[in-house]
């Protein structure tokens, strides 16, 4: 009989790289399926998110709904892995004594043994270790049906901003070897692939050991897949200003299959407030990058993330912040109230800022970007995009969505066939967030 697994993912698209890479363990050790819905499952593994406020207080909400499906079926298992895992450890088993197996983004491919162990044992098992990049020899050769693929080069971050978790929940920063990452690239692309993302806290901190007992950068690793035959665009995602080099920026300039769009996270507009973060550039170092950027690839599109409300952060530095906005002029952005994550030097920073006054803020910064956003939006309109097509539409079942080199979703009417191809685009209409457009040939 098939064990049916059912995973929920939280957070960013390293959690979703994650949880897919745990069906896919699974999958090739215990023949394990993967299902929509906890009803009915044998497995249920929560990949948790700590970035955001009471994060750990919706992850024990839903062990709380799965408790009730153990209560039913006694030989479910239950698993909770990712950041809150990494930060609770045994404490989530004290609190909630019904779940199974606890383990960190570190230990994912370890599930099997960690579960076999549960079922001999018959105790909660919890493996929240750091063996640095042990985890990728052990994880299945990707499979995928899908045009596009995401691909993780490294794990963690040394940076040690005041307000992030994610040093002390996925380790500090390691790059997998260059070959390694190459034939993850080579394996998708043989399946149909065309557009990869490239993962990781900080991508442009890559550095690569080859087999020959060299170092590769960042910049090199783009070329590289580049060079792919195959390969048609190449994304990635997040990226940290300190690490923009003059070479990294030089491949937006010779490389026409990198896209023309970059998530840069600036979090503030304010030297006060970037120094108290600890995000080591000024704001003057981060127009610099931009403007560097922009004469490389004028009509890159730049993306980014803003923490509104830092403690202490005046009326001054959130000023900052919107000058910052309009001078850059950004494409779309990721906008967020502080909120301080246990164990961080900012939890413990006096933030005297009324809430009102942080909700405020939030809106007009983002009601700012939603401006820009469909300024560049309805520029589009009339021209031609090459769009790889990832699913049906949302809305309509009858449509196709497909996402341009600059990060935009369009919807048009088109044929499952065309699903993972590149289609030509014509942008006829902006609608809200998305565009809508008429299909004009496969690219």
């Amino acid at each position: 009989m098939t064990t049916k697994l059912y995973i929920k993912t939280y957070g960013c698209q390293m959690n979703e790289y994650d949880s897919d890479k745990m069906a896919d363990v699974l999958h090739a050790c215990e023949g394990m399926t993967q299902i929509d819905r906890p009803e009915g499952a044998d497995i249920i593994l929560f990949n948790t998110c700590s970035i955001r406020e009471k994060a750990e207080e919706k992850v024990f909400s839903d062990l709380g709904r799965a408790r009730a499906l153990k209560l039913l079926n006694p030989n479910l298992l239950i698993g909770v892995g990712g950041c809150v895992a990494s930060q609770e450890g045994e404490a989530i088993v004290k609190r909630a004594p019904y779940v199974d197996v606890v383990f960190g983004p570190q230990t994912l491919h370890r599930l099997p043994q960690l579960i076999a162990a549960r079922r001999a044992s018959g105790k909660p098992q919890v493996d929240i270790s750091f063996p640095e990049i042990e985890k990728f020899d052990y994880l299945p050769a990707a499979q995928t049906t899908h045009g596009t693929a995401f691909v993780s080069i490294m794990e963690g971050c040394s940076k040690y901003c005041t307000f992030c978790v994610v040093p002390y929940t996925r380790g500090e920063e390691v790059s997998r070897p260059f070959e390694d990452v190459m034939r993850e690239v080579e394996s998708l692309t043989a399946q149909g692939v065309g557009e990869i993302t490239l993962l990781g806290q900080n991508v442009n901190a890559y550095q690569g050991a080859t087999e020959d007992g060299d170092t590769v950068d960042f910049a090199f690793l783009l070329q590289a897949i580049a060079a792919q035959p195959l390969v048609q665009r190449l994304r990635y995602t997040t990226s940290h200003p300190r690490e923009m080099s003059q070479r990294l920026i030089g491949v937006y300039a010779n490389t026409p299959k990198l896209a023309g769009h970059l998530h840069l996270p600036v979090q503030s507009g304010s030297d006060r407030v970037l120094a108290a973060m600890k995000r080591g550039y000024t704001v003057l170092e981060y127009k610099s990058v931009v403007r560097r950027l922009r004469a490389a690839r004028p009509d890159i599109a730049i993306a980014s993330d803003f923490i509104v409300g830092f403690p202490g952060e005046t009326e001054a530095d959130f000023e900052a912040t919107m000058r910052l906005i309009d001078e850059v002029a950004y494409d779309a952005s990721f906008s967020f109230i502080f909120s301080p994550r246990p164990g961080t030097p900012a939890a413990e920073m006096a933030d005297n800022t009324p809430q009102e006054v942080k909700l405020a803020r939030l809106h007009r910064l983002q009601a700012r970007i939603n401006e820009l956003e469909q300024q560049y939006s309805r520029a589009m309109v009339g021209t031609v995009q090459r769009v790889v097509v990832e699913n049906l539409s949302r809305k309509n079942a009858a449509e196709l969505a497909g996402r341009t080199d600059n990060n935009r979703i369009v919807n048009f009417a088109g044929s499952p066939g065309m699903l993972g191809r590149f289609v030509e685009v014509r942008i006829t209409a902006v609608s809200g967030h998305t565009l809508r457009g008429e299909a004009i040939t496969l690219a």
